[in-house]
């Protein structure tokens, strides 16, 4: 083990390792090796991750620790990582943890005491904020908006008073959709349309909201969808836009209770629930438990 090894002793490492987004080229030294030492690597889709191992001449073993298994895949992680092994976790495309499932497995780690280390990659976030050319020295990423209507637009009213740019996630099949919804929130605001980036036809379509949604409307009617996974990032509010509203603290009991009843699991209910309503992390979890009984 080198001198400078973080590791306490014993101890193995959860690697957060960055993939490309598109190009492969984009692959670093550091990814290689570190996939390379990797003592079994988790990922959302053994396939996708697989080929990207076989494109760098790597066989490891390979596990699926996608968003409907990982919960129940950490205790068997922390045991990996407590009996020393070199656990890597993969997303599909870009940094794990990053709008993505994997965040439970560092919470876990960091909660148990267990090292974790980032090695950085291509994020869609990042990219996307430099291809649009908006003003983004203040910038709020939200991921994907809720699929319902009425829930997408009621975080979209809240999202409308963040006093900086706001960057999205979304299909190429609802980009048109959410792309309507933003300008009945944030009418005339602009807007970049950032998609396929890294790879060849990358593209960045700028305007107001409601004209790339017009054009991605008439492109699909031409029978030009739109294609590839796409970011949209929303110009900030002007300064004399309204000053954001604080939001009232949720009432605890029946947060917690709206946690149990999404499958959460107690422990994790009453970590969101001490740290939303501002409690101690032994009163809400004597909450939750009161509420499981």
């Amino acid at each position: 083990m080198p001198q400078d090894d973080p590791r306490p002793s014993g101890a193995g490492m959860l690697s957060l390792v960055g993939t490309p987004i598109g190009n492969l080229g984009d692959l670093s030294g550091r990814v290689r090796d570190t996939l390379a030492a990797a003592d079994v690597v988790l990922c959302e889709d053994t396939r996708v991750t697989g080929r990207l191992l076989s494109a760098m001449g790597l066989r490891r073993p390979l596990e699926r620790c996608d968003e409907n298994v990982i919960a129940s895949r950490v205790p068997a992680v922390l045991e990996r990582l407590s009996s020393g092994q070199r656990v890597a976790f993969a997303s599909d495309a870009g940094m794990p943890a990053v709008s993505d499932p994997g965040r439970r497995l560092v919470d876990a780690a960091l909660d148990a005491g267990l090292p974790v280390e980032v090695v950085p990659g291509p994020s869609a976030v990042t990219c996307a904020v430099a291809a649009s050319g908006l003003d983004c020295s203040h910038f709020f990423f939200e991921g994907f908006l809720p699929r319902k209507a009425g829930a997408r637009r009621e975080r979209l009213d809240l999202l409308a008073r963040v006093p900086g740019a706001v960057v999205l996630y979304e299909s190429p099949h609802r980009v048109a959709a959410t792309l309507a919804a933003v300008a009945e929130a944030m009418p005339g605001r602009r807007v970049a349309l950032v998609r396929e980036l890294t790879k060849l036809h990358e593209e960045c379509l700028r305007g107001t909201a409601a004209e790339l949604s017009a054009a991605v409307a008439e492109a699909e009617a031409q029978g030009r969808p739109v294609r590839g996974e796409c970011v949209v990032v929303v110009e900030s509010p002007g300064a004399d836009a309204p000053a954001p509203e604080a939001e009232a603290a949720p009432e605890p009991r029946a947060l917690a209770s709206g946690l149990l009843a999404q499958g959460m699991s107690p422990s994790a209910a009453a970590k969101e629930v001490a740290r939303r309503c501002g409690l101690a992390r032994s009163a809400a979890y004597d909450l939750v438990v009161s509420l499981k009984a």
